[in-house]
Order: structure tokens, then sequence, then C-alpha cells
């Protein structure tokens, strides 16, 4: 499944850059080097709407794409018209470690101030353990009452009998109630599976 539309909408380096919250808007998150600009790239079947990079941490504005979901079926169509957020990269990225630092608060101000962010879409890559940093931000996510979605990205590069343990683990060290959502950005798979998780994160549960 694919949305109608998607688009380009903003960029921001600072709060005062952004948006005004006026649409649902789903935020995703994740370490520098973990495909997040390729991941957006095959959610929403645009080849280059995010910007993707051979040097991990190329993305140092927090960007804003408009959605028209409407088309897809189930509860994704139910999004409707929504934004998706590109969170700056954090952990390792080839920039100067200030810069990084500022990057911080520009985070937090996404995740603690939006009143239209209904969710968090946090990417790990399926061949690295769960690191604290991730664990203390699933944490930080689940006492702010933010839904969380987990999505394990290149699950192509391990075999399949391989990657039920490393979901397992990865529920396990962060608390989920949700299994991992298995993806991979070379070939559209989980796709359709990450739609359907962002969704039931994202809405509200029907009367």
């Amino acid at each position: 499944m694919k949305p109608r539309t998607a688009t380009f909408a903003v960029s921001a380096s600072e709060p005062t850059g952004f948006p005004p919250p006026t649409l649902p808007e789903i935020a995703i998150a994740g370490r520098s080097n973990v495909g997040k600009s390729s991941l957006i790239n095959a959610l929403c079947s645009v080849s280059g709407l995010a910007r993707t990079s051979r040097t991990p941490g190329r993305t140092r504005l927090v960007n804003w794409f408009h959605i028209d979901a409407s088309n897809m079926p189930g509860a994704v169509g139910r999004l409707g018209q929504l934004h998706l957020i590109d969170l700056p990269g954090y952990g390792y990225a080839d920039v100067p470690m200030a810069m990084r630092a500022s990057w911080q608060p520009l985070i937090e101000a996404v995740l603690a101030q939006r009143p239209t962010l209904r969710a968090v879409v946090l990417l790990l890559d399926i061949r690295r353990e769960v690191e604290q940093e991730e664990i203390d931000f699933a944490a930080w996510l689940t006492d702010r009452k933010l839904p969380l979605v987990v999505a394990l990205t290149k699950a192509d590069k391990l075999g399949k009998a391989q990657r039920p343990p490393v979901a397992a683990a990865a529920k396990r060290a962060l608390g989920l109630r949700r299994e991992p959502v298995l993806c991979s950005a070379q070939d559209d798979f989980g796709r359709d599976e990450l739609w359907r998780a962002m969704a039931a994160a994202a809405l509200p549960p029907r009367p």
C-alpha cells in the first residue's frame, strides 16, 4: 500500500520555524545510521522524498512531510491527512559534538511540545543490540504517554530464522507491549505492517 500523495512540507532548525500544529503528526526517530531517510522514502513510495546520504547524520533539521493516506485500506486510511516528522538522528554522526548537542533541545521540542503529535516510531538496526540510550528514550515516551512503535530496519541483512529472536530481545529490552515491526527499505519488506502499526498507535480507539 502507498499513500495517495507524499510531499515535502517544511524544514526547521529551531522551534520558531515549526509549522502550525494543524494535522496529526507521527515522528520518526533513530540513530544516525539506521536508514531513516530510506525507510521514509519506502513508506511513501517516493524515491528521494527524504534525502539520503552515505554519510550518517546528514539530517540536521526537523523535516515535515505532508501525507494523504485517505486512499489506503483499513485503519491506515482513517489517518487521512497527516504529517510525518523526520527527526535528526541521534548517536553516531560525522558532525561536531557541539552541533549534535544542539539537536537535543530541537528533538525534545517536537516530542514534548507538539499537541498534534500522535505517535513516535523508533527505528533500530536489526543487527545491533538495543542500547541504554534507546531504553531511556522508550521510557521517556512512556512517561509522557506517547504511543511508541518500534521498527527493526535492514531486516534483509539477517536470515529469516535469525529475525524472531532479535525481535523478541528488543521487545524485552524496551518493555514493549507490541511486537517490533521487521522491515527493509531495500525491498519494501514490512512496509504495510509498519503503516498498520502506526495507524493503530496514532488513532484513537473506536467507541
